[in-house]
């Protein structure tokens, strides 16, 4: 294809869309109602479906829904439309039922700041459901990774089987930038495993070598239960602690076994750096600059952007943490990831540059962080 002036937001849709997402429920929300707005055409052209549903509740429940029919399916929010999706991305966890949730972030709490961007929903992404649960968060930083996750999101989210985050900021979302996006059959699309059994044999929460069991979709002849509660490899509820035990160790090891695929980050001048700093998101392009500003003032300043935040990074920020004197964390909160970082590498190596007030980090204020 040829190079095109982008917006994140588009850049996510184009991404669902070569994924192979063909649904999406939604409710119109500032900074993210652009991918509904391109979704609500580009989706009936290629034979899917858009649905304007009345509230984020409903919306997350459709695209579960859908997914169970068979659709790759999607929904798109911010903030407070976020905090009321998290009841049931607990169920689409539970169930294990492949969808995809974009979040872009703005300024909170409630309504907030609407156009302003923030990073506040870090933490709410990894534990805004309640309950024990794993979860897969990737987080862009320009229009092309976005592009980029958003194929990674669905792609992580049919092979593992479990809702994904792609959680975005205002500044990505709305930023315009070059891209070139690769033709659709150069993208790498991974579809959910398919059962070889008779429907009388299927199982779909029974142990595999993979932890991920074949997920069968409603309509092809295969009778089974689905719900909330803890269930049996049938899918029927139970209280049996050896039916509950095993559903628990298996829903952590199919992510927790395959850390090497799922953990994405990029180093820049890490090794021998005395100070490291981690960002993601949009302020890792403020840190990103920042770093090369203290090189060429001779400190020894290496960068690292994750690209996945949860499950987060352990052994990548302690082999950091074992080489680098001190760890920066820019972030548009008043420090979230960090406490991730200050748990594995110290309270005494991590040094914060915190704000929340709609504004983005410059890289002058980490560049007085890596020189104080």
């Amino acid at each position: 294809m040829t190079a095109q002036f982008m917006q994140g937001n588009t850049a996510c849709a184009e991404g669902a869309l070569v994924a192979g997402c063909r649904f999406f429920a939604g409710y119109p929300i500032t900074p993210s109602s652009e991918i509904a707005e391109i979704l609500s055409y580009r989706l009936p052209a290629l034979g899917g479906k858009f649905i304007q549903m009345e509230d984020e509740i409903a919306s997350l429940a459709a695209v579960i829904g859908a997914s169970v029919g068979g659709m790759k399916a999607m929904t798109a929010t911010s903030g407070p439309g976020f905090s009321l999706m998290q009841e049931n991305i607990g169920y689409a966890a539970m169930t294990e039922i492949p969808c995809v949730i974009v979040n872009v972030q703005r300024t909170g709490p409630s309504t907030g700041l609407p156009t302003s961007p923030a990073q506040g929903d870090v933490m709410q992404s990894r534990w805004g459901t309640h309950g024990d649960h794993p979860i897969i968060v990737l987080s862009p930083s320009s229009v092309m990774e976005t592009f980029r996750l958003t194929v990674t999101a669905f792609n992580f989210s049919e092979k593992y089987r479990t809702p994904v985050i792609l959680l975005m900021d205002e500044v990505v979302a709305h930023m315009r930038e070059k891209v070139d996006l690769p033709a659709p059959e150069q993208v790498e699309v991974v579809d959910r495993i398919q059962t070889n059994v008779p429907p009388e044999w299927y199982f779909p929460y029974e142990e595999t070598a993979s932890d991920v069991p074949p997920l069968v979709s409603f309509g092809q002849g295969f009778r089974y239960h689905i719900t909330g509660l803890f269930h049996d490899v049938r899918g029927f509820p139970t209280e049996r602690l050896d039916e509950i035990q095993p559903w628990l160790k298996r829903v952590f090891a199919k992510i927790n076994n395959n850390l090497s695929d799922i953990l994405m980050y990029e180093e820049e001048d890490t090794r021998g750096a005395r100070t490291v700093v981690l960002a993601y998101g949009s302020t890792a392009r403020s840190a990103r600059h920042a770093v090369r500003l203290a090189r060429a003032r001779r400190h020894k300043a290496g960068f690292c952007k994750l690209l996945t935040i949860w499950p987060f990074p352990e052994e990548a920020v302690e082999r950091l943490a074992h080489t680098a004197k001190r760890i920066v964390v820019p972030e548009m909160n008043l420090g979230q990831l960090a406490l991730e970082v200050e748990r594995v590498a110290g309270r005494h190596k991590v040094r914060r540059v915190n704000r929340a007030d709609g504004e983005m980090i410059t890289p002058q204020q980490i560049l007085e962080a890596i020189e104080g």
